[in-house]
């Protein structure tokens, strides 16, 4: 992507602080009203964070090529089953996780089948965008509906509008199964039990909306031979999974569910497919063996653009090496490395990576189980190299490089004090894109989309973090508003 341009707070013709301050304390009740917000979970910012023209269309574009990109993913994985292709990437795929899942996630049925929602994280760099991470079963949906509607209600033109992340959630749902109106049950397991009032408030715009949507524990679900149902009477025709396949043991009813969906009674989306949601993707993108796989499947534009933006990638297998070969791509101080003896070794100024949990972990998300390199002491780093070689049989970690993302500026207000604070800071922007399109109830087709499936950007979650902090995600310290248009030097801020 191009090099881009942000800037966070009031347009040029800045806010009047009384009108900033009267912005953030709206938003802010807006939020504690609808059960988003306690009053200092994040900072509040008195205006969307803006972007340029053609930071949005980058960024609106780019959605294209992580759809296409998803397909590949999962073309690769069943040509890598049947030997088509390198067997090997299937096999880290499918590392660590239960036989019965991989079992139902092979099933011819789902073979196309692939998530409604589609949600990157990027860190804006001072050479563009970087893809950090790829997210089928995102929370921040209601969220960044709920922020979207705030602070258009104030007179911004948040990006993807007033009710994009309702509107776009709810044609997705509704093209899994056209031929009928869904009754959608949103199933938010314990596990993730901290975004159930975001999703219980998008599951009340959704009804608002004509689409009847409930999000309900799993053990609100009642499992009968007729299908799943609500309360005994209210039949489940379409499922949203909002919990981690690697919870399924932990979820009551877990393999009722799924058995619905196998014979085929409700329609599930995302789809149980955990090579679907493995960050060792990334590392497969950059396999110089799977590249003309990918050049052929992405086309030149995609796969040369995201193997700009996703970073390069290297799985933690504690396999030896054999004398004559190197692991592809990685150096230590301008020499191959074919030890991970080597990367654990390396001085601060040359472990400049994240180590991270692929997936199929309560430590792969939410920024848990991540090890920045430079920010840890030698012995930490070697230990969480260790730890990582350790962890293959049952979740593989991945070496990924660290990209550092540049300053911009953010404000937010005190509550305390009634005050704007200005704030310098590093952002991650979450575009939130929804697949919809003919694509029946098994899910997106493997052979490639039909003219009418296209995916939408609904809007963009920005969580800006301050200077000191190497991980940007949402904490208390962090700034957090949907994304707008950059206004024009003549136009009038609201």
């Amino acid at each position: 992507m191009d090099r881009t341009t942000a800037l966070a707070g009031p347009p040029p013709t800045e806010l009047l602080p009384d009108i900033a301050r009267e912005h953030s304390r709206r938003v802010r009740a807006r939020l504690i009203e609808a059960g988003l917000h306690d009053g200092a979970t994040w900072r509040v910012s008195p205006a969307p964070f803006l972007l340029t023209p053609a930071d949005l269309a980058a960024i609106d574009s780019l959605g294209r090529h992580l759809l296409r990109f998803t397909r590949a993913l999962n073309r690769l994985y069943y040509e890598s089953v049947r030997g088509a292709q390198p067997r090997w990437a299937a096999e880290y795929l499918d590392q660590g996780k239960p036989s019965d899942l991989i079992d139902h996630a092979r099933m011819h049925r789902f073979k196309s089948a692939l998530p409604g929602v589609i949600r990157p994280d990027l860190i804006l760099t001072e050479d563009g965008f970087m893809i950090s991470e790829l997210d089928s079963v995102p929370g921040g949906i209601g969220l960044t509906g709920c922020m979207a509607q705030a602070y258009a209600d104030l007179g911004w033109s948040v990006t993807g509008g007033r009710n994009g992340m309702v509107e776009g959630f709810a044609r997705m749902i509704r093209m899994l199964q056209p031929e009928i109106t869904p009754n959608l049950a949103i199933v938010v397991s314990e596990e993730a039990k901290d975004y159930r009032p975001e999703m219980r408030w998008l599951a009340a715009r959704l009804r608002e909306a004509g689409l009847p949507a409930e999000a309900v524990a799993p053990e609100d679900v009642t499992f009968t031979e007729d299908g799943l149902y609500l309360r005994e009477t209210d039949a489940v025709t379409t499922l949203y999974r909002f919990f981690e396949l690697f919870d399924l043991k932990n979820i009551p009813k877990a393999e009722l569910l799924l058995y619905a969906v196998k014979q085929g009674r409700v329609a599930m989306t995302p789809p149980a497919k955990p090579w679907l949601e493995e960050k060792l993707a990334f590392a497969l993108l950059h396999h110089p063996a799977l590249e003309p796989f990918w050049s052929q499947d992405l086309g030149e534009e995609t796969f040369s653009l995201l193997r700009r933006c996703m970073p390069r990638t290297w799985i933690l297998d504690p396999r030896p090496v054999p004398p004559h070969a190197v692991i592809p791509g990685l150096t230590a101080e301008g020499r191959g490395v074919s030890d991970w003896k080597t990367v654990a070794g390396l001085g601060q100024k040359g472990r400049r990576f994240a180590l991270k949990p692929s997936g199929f972990s309560e430590l792969a998300w939410g920024s848990r189980g991540v090890s920045v390199g430079h920010d840890l002491p030698q012995k930490e780093w070697a230990d969480a190299i260790d730890g990582g070689l350790a962890s293959f049989p049952t979740v593989p970690y991945i070496l990924q490089e660290f990209r550092k993302g540049r300053r911009v500026a953010a404000s937010w207000h005190d509550p305390v004090t009634d005050e704007i604070v200005p704030m310098e800071g590093r952002v991650r922007l979450s575009p939130y894109y929804f697949v919809t399109g003919e694509v029946g109830a098994g899910g997106a087709p493997l052979a490639g989309p039909p003219p009418a499936m296209k995916v939408e950007l609904g809007g963009i979650l920005a969580t800006v973090c301050p200077l000191d902090k190497k991980l940007i995600h949402g904490m208390t310290d962090a700034v957090m508003a949907p994304c707008a248009p950059l206004p024009s030097a003549t136009m009038a801020a609201p």
